[in-house]
């Protein structure tokens, strides 16, 4: 019995790291839109804190307007929205393509300032009335200034703390999602289902922006500025006497390691690596050459900061080739959940993921956990579809579709039951 070399991990221990990971934040998410929106805007009837956005420039909905009427208006302000942000989406497929790359982190940055700040500082001052914070101007300005500060370095212009980093995303996810609860009801369920039907073809079709985006930047191995959520997953060394060292993995190598492997397999025409398992071999013939492939094949997801624009998430891949007498065979190790990357989930995620549940809780609260449960099984699910395609995949569509499903069977059906239940003294 070999204790030196403990068992290897299945897909199934590393596929449940790697979901606790991203529906983490998306929870913590989720949960604070649900407390701000209980505290600052139980009322779901309520249409004077409504707000005048890009959401609502084409149709104001009104209480006194018909359903039809507010139907209609919904659809065409969702139109109106999800148009300005394909545009959008496209202008930076452009500028990408042209290297203004300083230009867009530059205005990721003013971006992510303008949230932290006045979206940020609102609610602030919306809590302070409430529970009434015993707090001066002055001091309330310079917190403030240094949190957004702070913010804007951690996102973009600085390296800080992973952990830093992650929580400022999700402060920026929750304020945000916070102010879209603010749209008319009809307005905010109709542009849910627009964006998620918008992000499928942004990302699948073959003339997708983001999917323009997202081969762009893989051909020339670059990153975008981006607010995307990266969780890290810790790995273990196998290798390593007594189980392992645990690390953390990066995303992405350094460019000098990446160029210092091409310049390997380009000064040598054997076999310079082989696999840790006896009797794998790793090379490929490449003419009358045979030279063996020791990178990694690396996929990556890009989001706007038109941070509505449909969010992707996709998952480091590690690309293997095999051969063997008979012939050549490509095999694949580390796929999807199963691979030793990071993954990444755009900030519209949580974005949209948090409007769901919030819109929900100005209802009640059996519908909130209704909509979590059925956002966080599309996210699972879209994960597993992740691993199996091993390509960039939306993340809107399941959990949305699956969040709406069930706002409206939770309101319409089991509401009615456990209301019936309760009034006739029955127990379950």
């Amino acid at each position: 019995m070999d204790h030196q070399n403990p068992r290897p991990r299945t897909i199934l221990e590393t596929l449940g790291e790697e979901i606790v990971r991203i529906i983490t934040p998306v929870s913590i998410c989720m949960l604070l839109v649900v407390i701000l929106v209980s505290i600052l805007r139980g009322d779901s009837s309520s249409e004077g804190s409504s707000i005048t956005t890009m959401a609502t420039m084409a149709y104001t909905e009104s209480s006194s307007d018909s359903m039809w009427d507010k139907l209609k208006g919904a659809l065409l302000n969702s139109l109106v929205f999800v148009a300005v942000v394909t545009v959008v989406t496209f202008l930076l497929v452009l500028l990408f393509y042209l290297r203004c790359i300083n230009f867009l982190k530059y205005y990721m940055g003013f971006s992510t300032f303008l949230v932290l700040g006045f979206m940020g500082g609102e609610i602030s001052l919306l809590l302070i009335q409430v529970f009434s914070v015993p707090v001066d101007c002055i001091t309330f300005a310079i917190v403030l200034f240094n949190f957004t500060v702070v913010g804007v370095l951690a996102v973009f212009l600085s390296k800080m703390a992973i952990f830093i980093t992650q929580s400022y995303l999700v402060v920026i996810g929750m304020l945000v999602a916070y102010w879209f609860t603010l749209l008319p009801e009809w307005t905010t369920w109709v542009l849910l289902v627009a964006m998620a039907l918008y992000d499928l073809a942004a990302v699948l079709l073959p003339g997708g922006p983001l999917r323009l985006l997202v081969e762009l930047a893989m051909s020339r191995d670059e990153d975008i500025p981006a607010l995307v959520y990266e969780a890290r997953p810790i790995i273990s060394n196998d290798a390593a006497p007594g189980g392992g060292v645990i690390q953390r993995r990066v995303w992405r190598e350094g460019r000098g390691d990446l160029d210092e492997n091409r310049g390997l397999r380009s000064n040598t025409r054997s076999d310079i690596a082989s696999d840790s398992t006896p009797g794998t071999d790793l090379s490929v013939g490449i003419g009358e050459s045979r030279r063996t492939i020791v990178d990694a094949e690396e996929g990556r997801v890009f989001r706007t900061d038109s941070e509505l624009a449909a969010p992707l998430i996709q998952h480091r891949i590690n690309v293997r080739m095999n051969s063997s007498e008979d012939g050549d065979n490509l095999a694949l190790e580390g796929i999807g959940l199963a691979s030793s990357g990071a993954i990444k989930l755009g900030l519209g995620d949580f974005i949209f993921y948090s409007v769901l549940v919030g819109r929900a809780a100005m209802y009640d609260f059996m519908t909130v956990y209704a909509c979590y449960l059925a956002i966080i099984a599309g996210l699972g699910i879209t994960l597993v579809l992740l691993a199996v395609y091993r390509k960039a995949l939306p993340a809107l569509p399941v959990s949305i579709m699956l969040g709406v499903l069930f706002y409206l069977l939770t309101r319409l059906l089991l509401e009615v039951f456990v209301v019936q239940c309760s009034m006739n003294l029955l127990m379950f």
